[in-house]
């Protein structure tokens, strides 16, 4: 009699740690469900146009809880209906900074400083003189950045589209998701951005 009793005290204990097991797995995913939703995201690159600070099909952690863009930042923005992807570009100028292209000397000037740009691989603008002038009459950059905008570049200039085009223009702050801070996958392209 007191065999039985010990196995049904025994079955109860495995169901007991089962429920508990299935309860504390229920509130992970609950928190890592918030985490991913509010805390970061992980964001796949599509294209060459950040080359080589990000290659296509690397997955870039982005945090964008009670960010702020600043200059140099790697940045995910989502544009709303121009694209159905994230972009991923690099912040050169914020709002009330001002802003030159030099595409003479190749070179970017904000608030009346060369801005030094060491992931760059060759050149700020590219070779091409002819593309460089048909994208300086494509789109009329304010000198000054307007309250609430960011300018944004690839690091990849030749083949980035990006602020100095029509299409996307000055970005609203309102669609940037956040900040890439790292590289997570491939683990051979790991690092931090």
């Amino acid at each position: 009699m007191e065999k039985n009793k010990f196995l049904v005290q025994k079955e109860d204990g495995f169901t007991v740690s089962v429920f508990e097991w299935f309860k504390c797995l229920i509130y992970v995913m609950a928190v890592l469900a918030v985490c991913f939703t509010f805390v970061f995201r992980i964001i796949n690159v599509d294209g060459t146009s950040m080359c080589d600070t990000l290659q296509s099909g690397d997955k870039v952690v982005v945090t964008g809880m009670f960010y702020t863009p600043c200059d140099g930042d790697v940045i995910v923005v989502s544009h709303g209906e121009v694209y159905s992807k994230p972009i991923i570009k690099r912040v050169i100028a914020t709002e009330g900074q001002s802003l030159k292209l030099d595409y003479k000397n190749n070179r970017i000037i904000v608030d009346g400083v060369v801005i030094d740009e060491p992931y760059i691989k060759d050149y700020t603008f590219g070779k091409s003189l002819s593309v460089n002038e048909e994208r300086q009459n494509n789109y009329d950059i304010p000198e000054i950045i307007p309250e609430g905008k960011v300018f944004v570049l690839g690091d990849n200039r030749d083949v980035s589209k990006d602020s100095r085009d029509s299409e996307i223009g000055l970005i609203d702050v309102s669609n940037i998701i956040g900040k890439a801070n790292c590289v997570a996958f491939p683990f051979d392209h790991m690092s931090v951005i």
